[in-house]
């Protein structure tokens, strides 16, 4: 056995069983399809026992069996920055813009969000590509890659803060997204990490549990922090440093939080690029290892007594253990660039865009809606005429605006908890994909009327709608679009995965895929910001969301001709398929 690694297994033992989620269309040979070599057990670990589902092999997957659960944690933490810094800023990013220029009316406020919001998303499409070429190079990796995106969200965070005009804010907004290749970098780090097939439903779910995370804590600290000297004028109204800079300090929390991400990051992240692992532990790694022994023995109660590793050739199997198959891919050779776009990459990508542009569009239109001042018969040039023509939003303030985002990250991670595991193992990625994208037209076609439901007799028009009616109203409608959001986003993540054609562009595929995300997320919001402009002016708030409505059943009707894969469509001279046995070298 010349694999030294093969002794040294992390992975969780094979249960011999397909989880409900791939004994549809899955192919014998192929179950471990993310196309690189099998990471071994650490020799201080012991062999992992038969999983639980192997009891009843229709339930699905507990968190507690998912594998290597230390590097999981620390890949949610740098996830959880991104949506906790935007979801932040949209809390107070209306009036943000509305202080830059107050004369400026609220059809060009809106319009100059769409282009913030776009803004971000623009340049990750120019550079995600790019991105996922040199998380896959042997130059730079993964790891890297993570940590210039970190920094250059930090930095960007700290300039749209300090920002005094338009142009400003927009320049530190491009250079935020130009700097952060992330998302598509933390998918493939997660499926290099997560080997066996039946973990990754539960593992890829992480990712937008944790954006929802973001979204419940974001929201509320940009609406409390943000203008303090405005919200808390007894306490500093007279601050020279608020009176000049209102919004810097929710922008300088999320800065803070992006850098501590970023030393993590560095010290406990490992590298998961085929070629740099086999090097071995990068100095972030061992600074960190190092860091951890020493807080591990200054705390420990019986300093210089411990574990100890022992050796692989004293480990012996239980009586009546047989040997554990493990499934290996190994490849020498890189499928070339060209090549990668089989039709059913393309077809997934065409979905993929189509769903990210009314998702988009939803994103960076909601906060807008919500602030936009509610419509007042006195003043308005423009009369209603249900149940098309009507005008105005919900006219909330900053915190209220905080809340009513943070009810989205409420309701999606409880859906995910509860709901989202049964379901998803019972339909299979596919299946949830299709049926739950129905939710998205219902949601954008009733969104509008929330304009037109009966605010108390406290808060008169243009003032804040409030009231029980009007927050159970938001709640319904967020619930139907968070419903969809839950299933459909994990799903989409898997299938992008198992879309790829060979294991040896992985990363360039996620890469792909997050520019193909990022380019419909930068053109909903910049067109969906300017028809939301042009419909409040003209009396028909809802023909944004009825034309993203229109959109999302295209979506639909789109991911009826995506199909999943398993990751290794093209076959290259040189691959190899097989299986090795797991026994440790002192039972070969």
């Amino acid at each position: 056995m010349k694999d030294s690694r093969v002794e040294t297994s992390n992975e969780p033992e094979p249960s011999g069983r397909l989880s409900p989620t791939e004994w549809q269309d899955e192919p014998g040979p192929e179950v471990d399809h993310d196309g690189l070599r099998r990471i071994s057990m650490e020799p201080d670990e012991p062999l992992p026992s038969t999983p639980p589902s192997e009891a009843n092999p229709n339930a699905p997957i507990a968190w507690r069996d998912l594998p290597r659960k230390d590097q999981l944690f620390i890949l949610t933490l740098a996830r959880m920055s991104e949506p906790l810094t935007q979801s932040s800023l949209q809390a107070y990013m209306y009036y943000q813009l509305k202080s830059f220029n107050g004369s400026l009316p609220d059809s060009t406020i809106s319009a100059q969000a769409g282009v913030i919001y776009a803004a971000f998303t623009a340049a990750q499409f120019i550079t995600a590509m790019i991105w996922g070429r040199i998380a896959d190079s042997p130059k730079a990796g993964r790891k890297t890659v993570l940590l210039i995106g970190l920094c250059g969200t930090s930095v960007s965070c700290i300039g749209f803060g300090f920002s005094k005009s338009f142009w400003q804010a927009l320049l530190f907004r491009t250079l935020g997204g130009m700097t952060n290749g992330n998302v598509g970098v933390m998918r493939t780090m997660i499926s290099e990490i997560i080997r066996e097939k039946k973990f990754q439903s539960r593992a890829f779910l992480l990712l937008p549990m944790t954006f929802n995370v973001g979204v419940i804590i974001g929201p509320i600290l940009g609406g409390i922090l943000s203008d303090p000297a405005g919200s808390y004028p007894d306490l500093f109204g007279k601050v020279k440093f608020f009176l000049q800079f209102p919004y810097a300090l929710p922008n300088i929390i999320s800065s803070i939080f992006l850098a501590c991400a970023a030393t993590i990051v560095w010290l406990g992240l490992e590298e998961t690029q085929d070629v740099l692992r086999e090097k071995g532990p990068d100095l972030g790694s061992r600074l960190g290892k190092k860091l951890f022994s020493l807080i591990q023995s200054k705390f420990s109660n019986h300093p210089g007594v411990g574990y100890s590793s022992l050796p692989t050739s004293e480990v012996e199997l239980a009586e009546g253990e047989t040997p554990v198959k493990l499934s290996k891919r190994r490849y020498t050779q890189r499928l070339p660039f060209r090549q990668m776009f089989t039709r059913n990459v393309v077809l997934t990508l065409v979905a993929s865009f189509l769903m990210g542009t009314h998702l988009g569009s939803f994103n960076s239109l909601w906060f807008v809606f919500l602030s936009t001042p509610s419509w007042d018969p006195k003043t308005s040039k423009n009369e209603r005429h249900l149940p098309f023509f009507f005008t105005g939003g919900l006219g909330l303030q900053p915190r209220s605006v905080g809340f009513a985002m943070a009810i989205l990250g409420i309701i999606g991670i409880t859906l995910q908890l509860f709901l989202y595991p049964r379901i998803s193992a019972r339909l299979g990625n596919l299946k949830a994909w299709r049926i739950f994208q129905c939710c998205f037209p219902l949601t954008y076609f009733i969104v509008p009327y929330l304009s037109v439901v009966p605010s108390n007799e406290s808060s008169p028009p243009p003032g804040p709608k409030g009231g029980p009616a009007i927050w159970l109203a938001i709640i319904g409608v967020l619930a139907i679009q968070v419903l969809g959001r839950t299933f459909a986003l994990p799903s989409q993540t898997i299938l992008v995965n198992n879309a790829s054609p060979h294991p040896s562009v992985l990363g360039s595929i996620h890469g792909v895929g997050q520019s193909v995300n990022s380019a419909s997320r930068t053109f909903g919001p910049m067109l969906g910001g300017v028809i939301y402009g042009f419909g409040l002016n003209n009396g028909m708030i809802g023909l944004v969301w009825w034309i993203m409505s229109g959109i999302a059943i295209c979506a639909v009707f789109a991911s009826t001709l995506v199909k999943e894969g398993d990751g290794h469509e093209i076959w290259l001279e040189g691959d190899e398929d097989d299986t090795i046995d797991a026994t440790p070298r002192g039972q070969a």
